[in-house]
């Protein structure tokens, strides 16, 4: 009986302070129960407290990694965040037209948690055309589907239904727009959008300066459990409890002086790990 999980690419930027990005991704696949394959699309020099530099990978290595992960490994569902310009869209793209079954989760990261830019602004037309109208689920936060659609962002729930059939006109059959922005609403609200429904997923708000990666984190965990067999409503659902407890349990983590990481493996605390490793040792 073949017990192994099932495989996750995350197509993304690496974050040198280890708490967004692949990093994050890898760390969200591997809690929720998937094996993890990347893809880097550009390396950033960050830490808690920002980004410092960023440098994109060229397009062409960008399509080596790609070849050669999926010539290889039998990936379930894609995660696919920081892509950083134009010619690595295009590269991304044109390699998943090969495979137009394989799930696509799309984080369209732009900006990071700091404020910096993470996304070339002449990629955005590249990314909606080639990438968006393919992808299985959408994840913008609120400034990200003001930017996609043209429109302001939104400041209430009532604002946020106000861009749904903007936001379905993008194409993605799918799209969970992200409501944490909102920090004035008692709870973390979600809306799940798909073309005829637009449903509401809401969870406590958990009050941390620790939010360093949670959109990477979440679509990962989308992806993973999208890949497990769940519908995508389900696996949106699923991730975002993941979530919730990530960051609940955030203050654990004492990293960097800015915004700190979700702790993404809350579920195997350190008592556990030092027990099993003094059980190790007396065997």
């Amino acid at each position: 009986m073949n017990l192994s999980p099932p495989v996750i690419l995350t197509i993304a930027g690496s974050d040198s302070g280890g708490g967004a990005g692949i990093q994050a991704d890898i760390k969200a696949i591997s809690a929720t129960g998937g094996y993890a394959c990347s893809v880097i699309t550009a390396l950033t020099a960050q830490n808690t407290c920002g980004v410092e530099a960023v440098s994109a990978v060229d397009p062409g290595f960008v399509r080596a990694q790609l070849d050669a992960v999926l010539y290889d490994m039998p990936v379930r569902a894609v995660k696919i965040g920081m892509l950083a310009n134009q010619a690595i869209i295009r590269e991304v793209a044109a390699v998943l037209a090969r495979s137009p079954h394989l799930p696509v989760i799309l984080d369209p990261v732009m900006v990071a948690t700091s404020g910096d830019p993470l996304l070339d602004e002449h990629a955005m037309t590249a990314l909606i055309e080639a990438l968006i109208s393919r992808a299985t689920v959408l994840t913008p936060n609120l400034p990200e589907a003001a930017r996609l659609t043209g429109q302001p962002v939104p400041t209430s729930i009532e604002q946020m239904h106000a861009l749904v059939p903007a936001l379905r006109r993008l194409g993605c059959p799918y799209v969970m727009l992200k409501g944490g922005h909102l920090h004035h609403v008692p709870e973390s609200v979600d809306m799940w959008i798909s073309r005829d429904t637009c449903q509401t997923l809401s969870a406590r708000r958990v009050e941390t300066a620790n939010t360093h990666g949670t959109g990477c984190s979440l679509s990962a965990a989308i992806a993973s459990f999208y890949a497990q067999g769940m519908t995508p409503i389900e696996a949106g659902r699923a991730a975002k409890h993941y979530l919730t407890d990530a960051l609940a349990h955030s203050q654990q983590l004492k990293v960097g002086r800015g915004a700190g990481p979700v702790h993404h493996f809350y579920a195997y605390p350190v008592e556990a790990r030092h027990h099993d490793a003094q059980e190790a040792s007396v065997e």
